[in-house]
């Protein structure tokens, strides 16, 4: 969807997943509790045997360890998730503790645990971590029940109907497929993984071109000239941080005050990360207003956000929208979306092309060739809005730009799945 090589393409199976908050009662809370720690000791020991095989095939040069050798047989193979799955059905013969808790969910941790291995091995990612009660915050259900959403809840392998507010209706279209419930500041939610066997096209380029071009000071600027200010979403909210985190400091590590004091805490973070990203939904919903081609730099915002203003960009979130949120939003309204070569965007002439060498101080695009004059920002974004009908002309063999706005075969699917259902109850599965 996000390539220039998908031009053609078809999505043959439709995938989302939607969040809905859950109020469970007291026993069902209970419940979920101790599948959570139950979960937590299924990692750490998966882990700690996954780690034991790995100091057992490594020693210093000169010396061996005073405390303690790790001594296995070599034809021991590496701890997988075949061989540890394996051995947690034999173990739950044996454990009551194992055998009272879904085999299925238990069986994710582990396919969790070979995922984070994995990414460790291909340097994707840090070694995986011990659990803490705090850390496992998240248990999947792969296979659903029969017809398990109704008016009245959501039916769950061993937790039973639990009731659910249900922000908006599920189409007829979709199957729900599985299911994660996630404890969070605000309490427990469900996301279900639904897939509808629709043949959806991908979207053709057609209709009025935008470049983005992302930044700190401006948060977006358009080819249309359009700027938008950066919110700061973390520093509305920092003296209230500050304040707390000195009260915690005074508290004894474990004790209630000092949980109460977390989960407070925890509440302000999820507060700045839901309005962080309400703000980039809306935000996305206006640009694919008035747009039938959108193009943004293909920029990895994990290597900016270790520099200097590593916490600024953090607190803007530049990669949940350019690379999560706004592909989303241009799939669902038939809006085209590119990404194109970031290199020199802001050291080129939207008009004439020549190259113009700027600092980081210098805000103000001004040609000497052409006598072009205009924010630096707007002149990077009409390069980036050039670059990406170039390469869609260089892929397609068609000229793109200024071409009318082509119907698409996909739009009456997508209005039957994300059109509003405003009004109307909701179906029994």
């Amino acid at each position: 969807m996000s390539s220039l090589h998908n031009v053609c393409y078809y999505v043959d199976m439709l995938n989302v997943t939607w969040e809905f908050k859950l109020e469970p009662t007291a026993e069902q809370v209970a419940e979920i509790e101790r599948t959570l720690t139950v979960c937590r000791k299924v990692w750490n020991f998966a882990l700690r045997e996954r780690k034991d095989w790995l100091s057992s095939r490594k020693s210093p040069i000169n010396a061996c360890s005073i405390r303690q050798e790790f001594i296995l047989p070599a034809s021991t193979p590496c701890p997988g998730y075949h061989n540890q799955a394996k051995s947690l059905t034999i173990a739950k013969k044996g454990n009551e503790e194992l055998r009272s808790v879904n085999a299925q969910v238990l069986q994710q941790v582990l396919r969790k645990l070979e995922q984070a291995w994995e990414g460790w091995l291909l340097k994707r990612s840090g070694l995986p971590r011990f659990k803490n009660q705090a850390r496992m915050r998240s248990l999947v259900f792969p296979q659903m029940l029969k017809n398990p959403v109704s008016t009245e809840g959501i039916k769950l392998p061993q937790l039973g109907l639990i009731k659910a507010r249900w922000s908006r209706q599920i189409p007829d279209l979709f199957v729900v497929k599985q299911a994660r419930v996630v404890r969070k500041a605000s309490g427990y939610f469900v996301m279900l993984s639904m897939q509808a066997d629709v043949d959806i096209p991908a979207v053709h380029p057609h209709g009025h071109p935008v470049g983005i071009d992302v930044g700190l000071k401006y948060f977006l600027s358009t080819s249309d000239g359009e700027q938008v200010k950066r919110p700061h979403f973390f520093k509305k909210l920092h003296r209230k941080l500050k304040l707390l985190q000195r009260r915690l400091k005074k508290k004894q590590k474990g004790s209630a005050n000092w949980l109460k004091l977390q989960k407070k805490m925890a509440r302000v973070h999820q507060r700045i990360a839901d309005t962080r990203r309400d703000w980039h939904f809306k935000l996305a919903h206006h640009l694919c207003d008035n747009a039938g081609m959108v193009f943004v730099e293909d920029l990895d915002f994990r290597m900016v956000a270790k520099g200097m203003l590593g916490q600024h960009t953090l607190d803007a979130g530049l990669g949940q929208f350019t690379h999560q949120i706004l592909p989303w939003v241009c799939f669902k309204r038939d809006v085209y979306y590119g990404k194109v070569d970031a290199r020199g965007t802001s050291q080129e002439c939207p008009d004439c092309g020549a190259a113009v060498g700027k600092d980081f101080s210098m805000r103000i695009h001004h040609c000497y060739n052409c006598g072009s004059v205009k924010p630096r920002d707007v002149a990077a974004a009409q390069v980036i809005s050039t670059r990406g009908q170039r390469e869609i002309e260089n892929a397609c063999g068609v000229e793109v730009a200024g071409a009318s706005v082509t119907v698409s075969s996909q739009l009456a699917v997508k209005q039957e799945i994300f059109g509003a259902t405003q009004g109307i109850s909701l179906h029994t599965r």
